[in-house]
C-alpha cells in the first residue's frame, strides 16, 4: 500500500511540473490531427 502511495505522489509531483508541457503537446496533436481532417475534405 506505501509502494502505490509513493507511486501516485510522484506522478502527482510530475503532473505539476509539467502539465505545461503536456498541454502544449496535446495542443499540437490536436491542431495537426485537426488539420489533417480538414485536408481531406
Amino acid at each position: 500500500m506505501q509502494t502505490i502511495e509513493r507511486g501516485y505522489r510522484g506522478l502527482e509531483l510530475l503532473w505539476n511540473l509539467n502539465w505545461d508541457r503536456i498541454l502544449y503537446v496535446c495542443t499540437i496533436i490536436f491542431a495537426l490531427s485537426f488539420g489533417a481532417f480538414l485536408g481531406s475534405l
